[in-house]
């Protein structure tokens, strides 16, 4: 079977692995990207959350074979004025605390401020429904949201 090819955060990637293999486990095992977390396996808590092209997908129920062409970026990936935005607000807010799930987190905020550069609670709610937290940080996560947000309309 021919390798499969597509750009993993900002590069060209061709990776021999069965079309059926996760995103998670070809980014994390073959490319070394280990910043995506394993959590449930089944897309219900978030850790894993990656971008293809530019939506936040749950990368350990993606199949690698269904993405191929595709731009993919994980957490090590993630630039730019919005990312820089995220990340500020959650060091800035002290939002993570063991940190688990936060790359997932991070990579839902991102997608959400992308879209909608002015979020209400609902909006931030309903992005960020898909993404648990063991440790309950929810209140500084939305805080961390809409801090970025008022970062972005400077």
């Amino acid at each position: 079977m021919p390798p499969i090819k597509l750009t993993l955060n900002g590069k060209p990637w061709s990776v021999d692995a069965d079309p059926d293999m996760p995103l998670l486990w070809a980014v994390r095992e073959i490319a070394g990207k280990t910043g995506s977390k394993f959590g449930c396996g089944a897309a219900q808590c978030g850790a894993c959350t990656m971008h293809v092209d530019g939506q936040p997908v749950r990368s350990c129920s993606t199949p690698i074979g269904s993405i191929a062409g595709s731009k993919v970026t994980t957490i090590e990936g993630l630039e730019g004025k919005v990312a820089k935005a995220v990340q500020d607000a959650w060091v800035k807010l002290d939002v993570v605390q063991c940190g688990y799930c936060q790359s997932g987190q991070i990579m839902s905020a991102v997608a959400l401020l992308t879209d909608t550069p002015k979020p209400t609670d609902q909006d931030i709610d309903s992005a960020m429904s898909g993404n648990l937290c063991r440790c309950s940080t929810y209140v500084r996560i939305r805080a961390a949201i809409h801090e970025a947000a008022k970062a972005l309309e400077i």
